[in-house]
């Protein structure tokens, strides 16, 4: 097994320095395949390219169709509109909170957290201007609304991350919905009290608001559209996707075309604006489906057999194995889908006969394994960690603690109180 381990090790590394996993993930799974007596050219072309476009020919359209939701909100003002009036009902007083729930209702409501990045950023430095918060709290606060409790936990959410489970469970978003709603309770709790003992922190030892040296646009509320308006195609995409039951591909279809026809004077070019979130899907496929091909080789090579041992024979609750396989996935390849993808593809079915021998519904083996997938996967090489840090204009030494402590540690705090609910019975 050590090449697996040196090849998941070599793919963390790389990453971290910042190269592509499109490039990176193909020749440390090459490693993997040499390591694990396998012929190089039939590990990448059979074995690897099968991982790589199965993954692909499942999830493109949702990525496509989501990032294209997410263009269309961001350029049009309307998710910035939904974060004004968020933060309007918070209060400037609890800018902190304001930030974290104005993310948490872009993401819940269907918008990549990349977008919500963007989106949200120049009114964070707005707020925290005025309450005289340090800036190095940014990304901790978006970190926690974007990339934990609406990303996994909330039963419900078009994350991707919450929808993987269902291609290999028969579930559906709104599976544990018991187990999701604790585990999204105590990330934001967590995760708040975490953001608001720091925040006392820095006050006390003297630091507090220093302006960018970049200036930021901070756009005019008044020049946004209506809240409410801006707020119905998030909402259409949840009720359909959970109130009425349809495909996310339909759900995400129906909040575009609403967006569309209640924003089209917003948009100068209607099909420059689709083009445009089309083409931003593609890198965010590829880069997930190159982690899930790499998987794929580590499945090949004959090491895996004991590796899988390994992790189902864990002893106690199967939802251990699960939580462990996807946590050290997601980490080792810096993505939540991807990790989950790669475990999921590799053990989904023992999986599946684990909670026929053991009782555990299946639904509690899809929020187990979505909650993981939000654990480890925002180690400091993680994608949107270091487009966080690069918008914020902060460094991993100014606020990557807070990103670990709210991202990391408390999301898998929760998937040990959900493991523990499950034991009970409880989702």
């Amino acid at each position: 097994m050590w090449g697996i381990f040196l090849g998941l090790a070599l793919l963390m590394f790389l990453a971290y320095k910042g190269m592509s996993i499109i490039w990176v993930a193909p020749i440390t799974a090459l490693i993997v395949a040499f390591t694990g007596g396998l012929e190089l050219l039939p590990a990448y072309t059979d074995a690897y390219m099968t991982g790589f476009v199965g993954f692909t020919k499942a999830w493109f359209p949702v990525f496509m169709l989501g990032a294209i939701f997410g263009k269309i909100m961001d350029e049009t003002g309307a998710a910035k509109a939904v974060a004004h009036a968020v933060v309007g009902f918070i209060g400037k007083k609890f800018a902190t909170l304001a930030v974290v729930l104005a993310c948490g209702v872009l993401t819940y409501g269907g918008i990549s957290l990349f977008v919500v990045v963007f989106a949200i950023y120049p009114l964070a430095l707005a707020l925290f201007r005025e309450a005289n918060i340090t800036r190095r709290l940014i990304p901790g606060a978006i970190a926690l609304g974007s990339f934990t409790f609406t990303m996994t936990a909330i039963p419900g959410s078009p994350q991707i991350q919450n929808l993987i489970p269902t291609n290999y469970f028969g579930t559906t978003a709104l599976a544990a919905p018991i187990m999701g709603t604790v585990g999204a309770l105590i990330m934001l709790v967590g995760g708040m009290l975490w953001l608001t003992w720091r925040e006392k922190q820095y006050a006390a030892k003297g630091v507090v608001f220093i302006e960018p040296e970049k200036k930021v646009a901070e756009g005019n509320g008044d020049a946004l559209p209506n809240w409410i308006l801006s707020l119905l195609p998030l909402i259409t995409v949840v009720v359909a996707l959970n109130g009425f039951k349809q495909n996310i591909i339909f759900s995400l279809f129906y909040g575009i075309v609403l967006a569309i026809a209640l924003f089209w004077k917003r948009m100068p070019n209607v099909i420059t604006t689709v083009n445009a979130g089309a083409a931003g899907s593609v890198l965010a496929i590829i880069n997930t489906s190159a982690a899930v091909g790499f998987g794929a080789v580590v499945r090949a090579v004959p090491g895996f057999a004991t590796l899988k041992d390994f992790v189902l024979g864990i002893e106690g609750n199967p939802l251990i194995s699960e939580a462990v396989a996807v946590n050290i996935l997601a980490g080792a390849t810096g993505s939540a889908s991807g990790g989950m993808g790669i475990a999921l593809e590799a053990l989904g079915a023992n999986f599946v006969e684990l909670s026929k021998t053991s009782g555990i519904p299946l639904e509690a083996f899809h929020r187990i394994a979505s909650m993981s997938s939000g654990g480890l996967d925002t180690l400091p090489h993680n994608g949107a960690v270091l487009t966080l840090l690069a918008v914020t204009a902060m460094t991993h030494k100014d606020s990557y603690l807070d990103i670990f402590v709210v991202a990391t540690l408390i999301p898998i705090v929760s998937v040990i109180v959900g493991i523990m609910m499950a034991a009970v019975n409880l989702i």
